[in-house]
């Protein structure tokens, strides 16, 4: 199986990420895609796919990581030093773009969602920093054109920035080469997916969100590839377990892992009505297709 969304590179997995792995390969889960979120985290992702067969790195800055140049104004005589700052994360992210490991340009795109659990200070999501995150998005995606590389897109409660900046920049490179990463539950996405050849992120939520449960069942099985976002996004059962546990003050950290996209697979097969071989079969053979394999 193939799990095309996995942050092994980030501290959760630090100590043990090579037992995670073995556990994933015990599940039968052989191929991996780690994307980066910002520098360290993409040449993190590289570094770990450099030590094992059939692991891959996507690199790129998510929107969340574009607050680090708000300090920067738009406009001004300080216009010149904020495009430097863009320019100079977007020519280290191509940098990384040369490594036989590096399959996609990811995770970017547009997230317009408050997060109360940030490092950054101050964190607000305005027209200033939004702004940022779209050229930024915009950027990333020529990288992917320029370079023949696919492309995972980050959309929360972005759908109308999202679509504007994909529709305004797509190249028909990426026609079978992009993926709405956990996709929200969206009629528009969809639409758009089917429009431009893409494919449809599923995740740990499928297990327990009825609205993603209802618009999976929309999505035509060759537009559907696994994704377990590991760490986040445990999927049920675990899920309440880990509730559970906690309740008891048992401690338990709850962390998802790749082994955990069977159980994705499984739900989807019975939301599909098909056998969890064929689920499993189609949407690894679909992964293959999304990163040219």
């Amino acid at each position: 199986m193939f799990d095309t969304h996995c942050h092994l590179n980030f501290s959760r997995f630090k100590k043990n990420v090579d037992e995670v792995i073995r556990r994933a390969k015990n599940a039968d889960v052989t191929q991996i895609v780690i994307p980066g979120t910002d520098i360290e985290s993409s040449k993190k992702a590289i570094e770990i796919a450099e030590k094992h067969e059939g692991l891959y790195g996507a690199v790129g800055i998510h929107p969340h990581h574009a607050f680090q140049i708000t300090s920067y104004e738009l406009s001004g005589e300080a216009r010149s030093r904020f495009a430097r700052r863009v320019t100079n994360l977007v020519t280290e992210i191509e940098k990384l773009l040369s490594h036989s490991k590096v399959i996609a340009v990811g995770e970017i795109g547009i997230d317009r969602h408050v997060y109360e659990n940030t490092k950054y200070e101050q964190y607000v999501v305005d027209e200033h920093f939004l702004a940022i995150q779209r050229e930024l998005f915009a950027k990333q995606i020529h990288l992917a054109i320029k370079h023949h590389k696919s492309l995972i897109i980050h959309n929360r409660e972005a759908t109308d920035d999202v679509l504007k900046i994909l529709a305004d920049n797509w190249d028909t490179k990426l026609v079978g080469r992009a993926v709405f990463h956990c996709c929200e539950p969206s009629e528009r996405l969809l639409s758009f997916a089917k429009e431009h050849n893409m494919f449809i992120g599923v995740d740990g939520d499928i297990t327990y969100d009825q609205k993603k449960q209802e618009f999976i069942k929309r999505v035509p099985l060759e537009m559907l590839v696994l994704e377990t976002d590991s760490p986040y996004l445990l999927p049920e059962p675990l899920r309440s377990r880990k509730e559970y546990l906690w309740r008891s003050q048992i401690p338990l950290r709850g962390t998802n892992e790749p082994k955990n996209v069977i159980i994705i697979a499984d739900v989807i097969s019975k939301l599909l009505n098909l056998s969890c071989e064929v689920i499993a079969k189609k949407t690894t053979e679909n992964a293959q297709r999304l990163f040219v394999m």
